[in-house]
């Protein structure tokens, strides 16, 4: 056996499993028959294996870890940290550095809600009645500086509350210069928070604050989370001959009747499906999203989620709600702007761009072609969303592809063969400077409990860091979640304080990876356009430019 290849164990008979009943779609990975297979080693056994600075600020604590070699999480301090357990999860076999990042992950995306029981609808957070001041706000800030706004809640009676937990938005912007940025809000569990942010631009610059949900409500949200992560159903058609069943598939099904194990092999990642009264496992014809639960609220719970009440609701100033910021004195030019990328194929060429994400891909598509003339679209005869996508750039050796990530995944319907985990593809790149991947993968994974968001970053952290080693000048952009329209119902399924979740344990899992970041979170915050799942085109094209600024850069 080489330096670089080692023995691990492997399911002996292939996937589906047919009649399968333990473990329910839970993670007892060595209860199969086992067989041995030789493969690459993700760490070379014999060296020190590399490790990446990972720094990140939470709050007011500057915490320490590493990444290593092999994409896994180092750290010295483990944290006290249990759940609900969901679908087995707590049983994955997991590495004791695995574990402590999943309890730091889980312990910094932990909502410090009331412990009380749920009150009366007259005592949740009334944005109408709340209110911001600005501190010091005659004075006259500078460009750089930090202004801080302090906002009290109050309940629908006019009473002040006395604990936290409430949602909020918080944003400044100046309408004339198009501008905008996103405060970091703080809650001191009184009912008072304080809102952060740094002043970037000169002029007059206005504050807005929104009560996204209140604390009553997000109680309401953490407990869909744990107990009704199945509420966005999946199915698939099995079908021979002239037979067909539709079943009902997830990342976990209840209940004692048998399974097809559709488990990936190489990721480990789970998917089940209602076994046919009278067909194989291995007649899958597709993919697609079943619906969504209705009737999950109580009469008390619904009135928590009122749109013009208390979904995304302003919340007023009390005093002025701007002030004026002036330039500092510089000396000469001071251009630190980022420099987007005009015209893609006079500076990029012999670009593969390669991309697995779902956001409006045909307004993506349509900038692209807009930016290259001659790009031309090839044909394989697949939605567009779903994929696989392909266009090419003869005349400047330009190679585009597509494809979207594996379940769940909410799209009508993908054939059960172009169901592929990013993490998979990633492992059979070859990489090197004229290779670009950029991945997104959130929305999805929206109703479900964390640990499955980790996990499937976790396989695709270690491909990107495998990626990275094996081709160190390959650019891999990762683009982040964003706000989206709210209302009683979407709030249930797809709530910006679910991908808030979503999007802390995004950038902590890849900070210090060598990843670039396109920031669609503060872009749809900050932008003065209203938020949508799908951002409007503007929105989009400014993604974009972020995302062609890392692939190919300025020469400076």
């Amino acid at each position: 056996m080489s330096a670089y290849t080692s023995t691990y164990l492997k399911r002996a008979s292939y996937l589906p499993i047919e009649g399968c009943k333990p473990p329910r779609g839970c993670w007892e990975l060595n209860s199969w028959p086992l067989e041995e297979q030789s493969v690459p080693l993700t760490t070379e056994p014999s060296l020190q294996p590399h490790r990446y600075l990972l720094l990140y600020l939470d709050h007011e604590t500057l915490s320490e870890t590493f990444i290593d070699s092999s994409g896994q999480y180092v750290s010295s301090q483990a944290t006290d940290f249990s759940r609900n357990a969901y679908c087995g999860y707590e049983h994955q076999i997991l590495s004791s550095q695995e574990r402590l990042e999943e309890d730091a992950l889980l312990a910094a995306s932990k909502w410090k809600v009331p412990d009380v029981d749920l009150v009366p609808f007259v005592r949740s957070t009334d944005p109408s009645s709340s209110y911001f001041v600005i501190l010091n706000s005659a004075t006259f800030f500078r460009v750089g500086s930090r202004l801080e706004v302090l906002v009290h809640v109050q309940d629908f009676r006019g009473k002040p509350k006395k604990y936290g937990g409430d949602y909020l938005q918080a944003r400044i912007h100046s309408p004339k210069l198009q501008a905008g940025a996103v405060g970091r809000v703080v809650d001191y569990q009184n009912g008072f928070y304080k809102v952060f942010f740094t002043l970037l631009w000169p002029g007059r610059v206005r504050v807005s604050v929104s009560l996204v949900h209140p604390s009553e409500g997000i109680r309401v949200l953490q407990r869909l989370q744990e107990e009704k992560p199945d509420r966005v159903y999946f199915k698939s058609l099995f079908r021979s001959g002239r037979i067909s069943e539709t079943m009902k598939c997830n990342v976990c099904l209840p209940g004692s009747l048998p399974l097809c194990n559709f488990t990936d092999l190489s990721t480990g990642e789970p998917w089940f499906c209602f076994k046919p009264k009278k067909l194989p496992c291995s007649s899958r014809i597709n993919h697609f999203k079943g619906g969504y639960t209705k009737g999950l609220l109580t009469a008390a719970e619904s009135a928590l989620f009122q749109s013009g009440v208390n979904i995304k609701m302003p919340i007023n100033s009390s005093g002025p709600d701007w002030v004026t910021v002036i330039s500092r004195r510089t000396k000469g030019k001071d251009n630190r702007l980022l420099h987007c990328i005009s015209i893609f194929k006079t500076v990029c060429k012999t670009t593969w761009i390669f991309r697995m994400d779902v956001f409006r891909w045909n307004v993506f598509m349509n900038l692209i072609f807009s930016l290259v003339s001659d790009l031309v679209e090839f044909n394989l005869g697949s939605p567009k969303n779903v994929g696989p996508f392909l266009a090419v750039d003869q005349k400047h050796n330009v190679l585009l592809s597509y494809r979207c990530h594996g379940p769940p995944i909410r799209f009508t319907s993908v054939f059960s063969n172009e169901l592929h985990y990013v993490a998979n593809e990633l492992n059979r790149l070859v990489g090197g400077k004229n290779t670009v991947v950029a991945i997104a993968v959130w929305s999805h994974f929206s109703t479900f409990p964390l640990e499955v968001y980790i996990r499937r970053l976790r396989n695709i952290r270690r491909a990107v860091v495998q990626l990275l080693d094996r081709s160190p000048k390959t650019v891999v952009v990762i683009r982040t979640g964003n706000a989206q329209e709210l209302g009683p119902e979407v709030s249930l399924y797809n709530s910006d304080w679910y991908n808030f979740q979503l999007d802390t344990v995004l950038r902590r899992m890849f900070s210090g990876v060598g990843v670039y970041l396109v920031d669609a979170w503060e872009m749809t915050l900050a932008h003065h356009l209203p938020h949508k799942l799908h951002p409007d085109e503007v929105i989009v094209k400014n993604q974009l430019d972020m995302f062609l600024s890392y692939v190919c850069p300025l020469e400076t």
